[in-house]
């Protein structure tokens, strides 16, 4: 039985779209497996950047690093064949970039600049119908202004005196609080404790006079009945 020309043509037709589209599939699977790592994810200026590649076979033929967001001569870094004697060929991108490639897809930026920012993209060739592609984007921050190294010393040494001046301070506020009640304290003791002064002659005198002296001079009555006894005996 034969089959007819129509029949056959259509038959191509339909087994070449089946072909083209798990191929298709094959490089949408290849792609999504290719990442890239940002190491660190946040670089910092002068901070070296490396940027690598996972997923990339066991065997491939070269592996191509561009900066920008359209893969072309004039965006391209840098070329890796590896198995040659020089596998690293800069392009006109590089410019005064200081970038190391590795053999497993990888690359190095050395000193990482503001400058340096964008769309990084590899792409690895696997053969000449297999290319497997990834990007990330880099932004490279400014680095904190360093302080001077006298900075820190000075603040420490001026948070160190006013430190010891206040202590200094409080321990003589302390000693002379102390010592004007050690003194006050002493200055009472003395007054409550003071020797009496000796009487005079003439207070002591009197005070050793009889008492029926007083009431012979100063009571007449005493002294009439005195004068009765008399002239009776």
């Amino acid at each position: 039985m034969e089959i007819p020309m129509g029949t056959q043509g259509c038959f191509s037709k339909s087994l070449l779209l089946s072909a083209s589209i798990l191929v298709l599939r094959m490089l949408q699977g290849s792609q999504a497996a290719l990442h890239i790592q940002k190491i660190p994810e946040q670089p910092q200026k002068n901070q070296d950047l490396l940027l690598s590649v996972q997923g990339v076979p066991d065997t491939f033929q070269d592996f191509n690093w561009y900066l920008g967001e359209e893969m072309y001569g004039g965006t391209r870094l840098f070329t890796y064949i590896p198995g040659i004697q020089r596998p690293q060929r800069d392009g006109s991108a590089m410019g005064q970039r200081d970038i190391v490639g590795f053999p497993n897809g990888s690359m190095l930026l050395r000193r990482a600049q503001p400058t340096d920012s964008g769309t990084y993209q590899v792409a690895v060739t696997i053969n000449s119908e297999w290319t497997m592609k990834a990007k990330t984007e880099v932004q490279v921050a400014e680095k904190n202004k360093e302080l001077p190294s006298t900075y820190l010393p000075t603040n420490a040494g001026i948070l160190a005196a006013t430190i010891i001046g206040s202590l200094a301070a409080g321990a003589l506020l302390i000693s002379c609080i102390a010592y004007l009640l050690v003194t006050r304290n002493w200055k009472g003791q003395s007054h409550r404790y003071r020797v009496p002064r000796r009487p005079s002659p003439v207070s002591s005198h009197c005070l050793l006079k009889p008492r029926g002296f007083f009431h012979k001079s100063h009571h007449p009555a005493h002294t009439q009945s005195h004068q009765i006894l008399e002239l009776l005996g």
